[in-house]
């Protein structure tokens, strides 16, 4: 999810009014978008279970330096996507 906010995910406007008011037109990641994962599930007893994990804020700037370092580019506004990177 946090990749989404990275990369893909923009409420747009144009004269006050939203357009992309539905899901269909707002852009999330697929999971196409993600490499294959591997999930391991180890059973430790002597730790308490997770619950549902949070959100890290610092995805965000990890992926955009990640990009200046690449190329040279630095990227100051969200979403990344759509200001001359594009993911294939």
């Amino acid at each position: 999810m946090a990749i989404g906010g990275a990369l893909f995910e923009s409420i747009q406007f144009e004269n006050g009014k939203i357009l992309n008011p539905h899901f269909a037109s707002y852009r999330v990641p697929r999971f196409n978008d993600s490499p294959q994962i591997e999930a391991v599930l180890v059973d430790r007893k002597d730790i308490p279970s997770a619950g549902r994990a949070r959100l890290d804020r610092r995805l965000a700037p990890a992926v955009a330096n990640a990009i200046f370092n690449a190329t040279g580019v630095r990227l100051r506004a969200l979403p990344l996507v759509g200001k001359g990177l594009t993911v294939s």
